[in-house]
């Protein structure tokens, strides 16, 4: 009887312990991980949240850039990290979807046991590029132009195992076509290279590509998404454009803490974030990025963790990707 008075005593006084901490969080700067260098699409929606989430918590709330491996420095840094609320991460598709089946064994973090997910934040929907020499302006007569090609047309990405490449290789699947893959370090000299003719196509991030299509240097066929964006007026879907329906391909950036991170704080997070993300200005700022808005509940983001999870571990076996 004792020992199990001890063990309640015990348990309650854990409780009460992170009940407490959970009431004065926070009491200093909470750090956001970037795993991306400066001056991307995820580094810009982490400081643009992070300054409104500094304001509504009167804690300055600081950016952290620890780029490398595919988001595994800095996802591996705050699985690592104290489970109280001060160190978060915008990670993505590919950090917590793909990473998983591409680096079998050898991550060093697990996307679903060691990190909490606070919010989705948003969403970036990728468009089908061609340089404008190529006498194709829509998606249907692109998937014929392929089809009649002689030799496997190219396509480039922004690297193997990111989503311009898987998103190419599920085209292939669903599109019963042949297409070589040219992967780059990076999304800028891909677009680079199609827009210089030396490939002729790619599905590349919108916000990256879409002010190049405007200057007429690309020409855009169709979005990724399942249904139209307002960020991409007059731009179809790839499914209403070919009649692949359900075709989508969403490249989203989350926020999470680390495995552990009380429940009081994780939903005094997500509350804010999502009043964040419906803030007129806020919202206005991300349309014009060509961003698509989230927010939800935690579980929507552990929902598509695991779903995405999924769908590109059957895409990348199909495809026989691999990495060296």
């Amino acid at each position: 009887m004792k020992t199990v008075l001890l063990s309640l005593f015990s348990a309650a006084s854990l409780l009460a312990c992170s009940a407490a901490h959970a009431g004065d969080y926070p009491d200093r700067f909470v750090r956001i991980v970037v795993p991306y260098p400066a001056g991307g699409a995820s580094d810009a929606v982490a400081r643009m949240v992070g300054q409104r989430l500094g304001q509504r918590l009167k804690q300055p709330v600081v950016v952290e850039n620890k780029p490398g491996a595919t988001e595994q420095i800095g996802a591996s840094y705050v699985a690592k990290s104290a489970p109280d609320g001060y160190t978060l991460l915008l990670a993505s598709t590919a950090g917590l979807s793909v990473n998983p089946t591409l680096y079998k064994g050898r991550l060093p973090y697990d996307p679903e046991k060691d990190f909490a997910p606070i919010a989705m934040v948003v969403t970036l929907p990728s468009v089908v590029m061609v340089n404008p020499s190529l006498p194709v302006r829509s998606f249907n007569e692109l998937r014929a132009y392929i089809k009649a090609s002689p030799q496997p047309m190219s396509y480039a990405s922004s690297g193997a195992g990111n989503p311009s490449h898987l998103g190419m290789e599920l085209f292939k699947r669903v599109a019963g076509v042949e297409l070589t893959h040219v992967p780059y370090k990076g999304g800028a000299p891909a677009l680079q290279d199609v827009m210089s003719g030396q490939v002729p196509v790619m599905m590349a991030i919108g916000p990256e590509s879409m002010p190049m299509a405007k200057a007429g240097k690309l020409r855009a066929l169709a979005i990724t998404t399942s249904k139209p964006s307002p960020a991409y007026p007059g731009l179809p879907t790839v499914s209403e454009s070919s009649g692949f329906a359900g075709f989508e391909l969403l490249h989203w950036f989350g926020l999470l803490a680390p495995a552990h991170t009380p429940d009081a704080v994780v939903a005094m997070l997500n509350k804010n974030v999502n009043e964040i993300l419906n803030e007129p200005e806020m919202k206005a700022k991300l349309v014009e990025m060509g961003l698509e808005i989230e927010g939800g509940a935690p579980q929507k983001l552990a929902d598509t963790m695991k779903r995405d999870r999924l769908k590109w571990e059957k895409v990348i076996a199909d495809a026989n990707i691999r990495l060296d």
